[in-house]
C-alpha cells in the first residue's frame, strides 16, 4: 500500500513490535521495512515487559540512516521504580524512560473492574494495588525523585505511562523543578489513564508535549472520534502535541499504516499540513534531541 506523503521525515513515538510476550502484528524488521517505504526518519519502539534499548541499537547498526530508538518502561517486569534499572538503560542509550504502564495502580484498577484477561493469558488480571509514584502523603517516593534526577542529568525524555492524572500533575511539577525539559504525556485521551482537556492544556502550558493517540479513536477503545481529536489539538495547539498510534497489536493494522490513516483523517477534519508536520516531525525530533 502507499503511505501518506506527509509521513516523509516523520517519527512514530509510540508503537509496539515483536519480540514480545504479547501478540504483535509485526517483527522489528517488518516494521522497519514499512518505515523505509514511508520515507520516515525513525521511530521509538516500546515494550511493557523489557527494555528496547539493545534491540534498537542493533537496528541502527544495520540501518544507520534511521533514528530508531528505545527506552525502558518501569513495570514490575523490569524492576519497577528502580533507579538502578534506569541508570543502566540510560548508559545503554535510552531515549525515553516511561513511568509504569501495565503495572501502574491506575492501569490495574481500570482493568480489574472489567474482569479482563491479562493480554494473551488465560489468567485474569489480579485485583492488586499496582505501582504508584506517590507515598501516603501524596508526595513523590524517594526512588522516583532519584529517577527524575537521572533523567535530568541525561537530558532525555520522561514519559508518564499509565499514571493517574493526579500522579502526572505531581510528577510534572517535580520534573520541572529538576530542569527536565522533555516531558511526554502518554495517550491523554485513552480510557486507561485519561487526562481531562483542561489538564492537558495546563500541562502543555508547563512545557509538556501531549500524545494524540490513534488507538483512542479505534474499535478497541472508542474513547473519542477523530473529529473530537482534531478539536482537542486546536484547543491545546499543535506546538504542544505529537501524533502517535500506540498500534502493534496483532488484531490491528500495522503501526505505519495506522499513522498514515490518522494523518489523512486529521487533514479531512481541517488540521493543516504544516500542523501535521509540527506534530510528527519537529516535536518528536525535539523530544529525541535530533536535528
Amino acid at each position: 500500500m502507499g503511505f501518506h506523503p506527509l509521513l516523509e521525515g516523520a517519527i512514530e513515538l509510540h508503537c509496539h513490535t515483536y519480540p514480545s510476550i504479547f501478540p504483535r502484528k509485526q517483527t522489528d524488521w517488518e516494521f522497519i521495512e514499512d518505515l523505509k517505504k514511508a520515507k520516515m526518519a525513525g521511530a521509538v519502539l516500546k515494550a511493557h515487559e523489557a527494555s528496547t534499548v539493545d534491540r534498537t541499537t542493533l537496528i541502527r547498526l544495520k540501518e544507520p540512516d534511521l533514528h530508531v530508538y528505545g527506552g525502558l518502561v518501569l513495570n514490575e517486569f523490569t524492576g519497577g521504580l528502580s533507579p538502578k534499572a534506569v541508570d543502566a538503560a540510560i548508559r545503554q542509550g535510552a531515549k525515553i524512560i516511561w513511568m509504569p504502564t501495565i503495572s501502574a495502580n491506575q492501569h490495574c484498577c481500570n482493568f480489574a473492574k472489567k474482569k479482563t484477561r491479562f493480554f494473551n493469558s488465560e489468567r485474569s488480571l489480579p485485583i492488586e494495588d499496582g505501582l504508584t509514584i506517590l507515598n501516603e502523603n501524596k508526595q513523590l517516593k524517594p526512588e522516583v525523585i532519584e529517577i527524575l534526577e537521572l533523567i535530568s542529568e541525561a537530558d532525555i525524555t520522561l514519559a508518564t505511562g499509565h499514571l493517574s492524572e493526579e500522579e502526572v500533575a505531581v510528577l510534572i511539577d517535580a520534573a520541572k523543578e529538576r530542569h527536565i525539559d522533555k516531558i511526554l504525556i502518554q495517550h491523554a485521551d485513552l480510557g486507561i489513564a485519561p487526562v481531562s482537556i483542561e489538564m492537558q492544556k495546563e500541562f502543555a502550558k508547563k512545557g509538556a508535549i501531549i500524545e494524540k493517540c490513534y488507538l483512542a479513536c479505534g474499535e478497541d477503545f472508542q474513547d473519542l472520534t477523530v473529529a473530537q481529536m482534531a478539536k482537542s489539538i486546536r484547543e491545546i495547539g499543535p506546538m504542544s502535541c505529537v501524533l502517535v498510534t500506540d498500534y502493534g497489536q496483532e488484531h490491528n493494522i500495522p503501526p505505519i499504516e495506522a499513522l498514515s490513516r490518522f494523518v489523512g483523517e486529521l487533514i479531512e477534519e481541517g488540521i493543516k499540513e504544516t500542523e501535521i508536520e509540527r506534530m510528527i516531525v519537529h516535536n518528536p525530533k525535539q523530544l529525541l534531541d535530533i536535528e
